[in-house]
């Protein structure tokens, strides 16, 4: 039936007497002022102020119904006050997830450190997992991902290029050699992926590229393959962030174009306007440098 704002001039005349000193008040010119009455008066079907030699006074049927205008203004008021406060006033905690490889790189990068002295009431804690958690189904709020997202639900920002390529530790290319080409791991030993690292790009790649390929070891983790090829027990794709951080692997062949992907930040657009979880996304937008070292050296 009205807009809050006309309600506002009708406020504004009932305490100011006239319309010109409404308009001050408000800061507006007093034809807005006259403009606003009418609009509301058309909307109500009533009316509600009446000129006098003096200025402009409330009619019988706008006294009657102040009371329950300056209801609606206190309530606004209210309302805006809690706003204020809780952006204001930031507690509580941040679930980010990630993969478990990269938790003491971000925790180094001085990103985190940054966050909890601008907002000393907030906390970040890791929910690391090879899975990628469902942060739509309330698994975690904030996420570092590689891979474009699937979710349309999700809000995101790129933040680099995960890279892969092929590593095998000093031990095992002294004794077996490297090979020269994706064809020829098909004479080597690799290490393949099982459990929630089934569903992972790089072991849907394996298959495809290498058929005849010999497994010696599975891993249900990127940390435990990493393991695996540092022990020699056979050559497996990694990200260059873990490969290369490692004096005792070799990358012997140079990285995979197929498994590629985009490094994001991503939570959903409901929670990117929640007041924690936006101020620490943004902070992460304002501190991409520091986010991409820890991601990708």
């Amino acid at each position: 039936m009205f807009d809050w704002n006309d309600l506002r001039h009708l406020i504004a005349v009932s305490r100011r007497g006239s319309t010109l000193a409404a308009a001050k008040a408000l800061g507006v010119n007093q034809s807005t002022v006259h403009r606003r009455l009418a609009e509301l008066e058309r909307r109500t079907g009533l009316s509600l102020v009446q000129r006098h030699p003096s200025g402009y006074r409330l009619s019988e049927i706008g006294e009657a119904l102040i009371g329950n205008v300056l209801a609606v203004e206190a309530a606004v008021s209210n309302l805006e006050h809690n706003v204020r406060a809780l952006k204001n006033d930031l507690q509580g905690v941040i679930r980010l997830t990630c993969p478990e490889p990269t938790v003491s790189r971000i925790a180094a990068s001085g990103l985190l450190d940054g966050f909890h002295e601008r907002y000393p009431g907030l906390t970040v804690q890791f929910i690391t997992s090879d899975r990628y958690l469902d942060i739509a189904k309330g698994e975690a709020d904030v996420a570092f991902r590689s891979g474009e997202p699937a979710d349309e639900n999700l809000f995101g920002r790129k933040i680099c290029d995960s890279v892969w390529a092929i590593y095998a530790s000093m031990n095992y290319v002294q004794q077996h050699g490297r090979p020269a080409s994706i064809a020829e791991l098909a004479d080597h030993a690799l290490i393949g992926f099982d459990g929630i690292m089934q569903n992972h790009r790089v072991a849907k790649w394996l298959p495809g590229a290498v058929p005849n390929a010999r497994i010696v070891n599975r891993n249900n983790s990127m940390l435990g393959t990493l393991s695996a090829v540092k022990a020699g027990i056979g050559i497996a794709p990694l990200p260059t962030t873990l490969g290369d951080a490692e004096e005792t692997l070799v990358q012997v062949l140079p990285p995979v174009e197929e498994l590629t992907r985009a490094w994001y930040v991503l939570t959903t657009s409901d929670l990117r306007k929640t007041p924690r979880i936006a101020a620490f996304v943004d902070h992460v937008l304002d501190n991409i440098p520091a986010l991409r070292t820890a991601l990708i050296g």
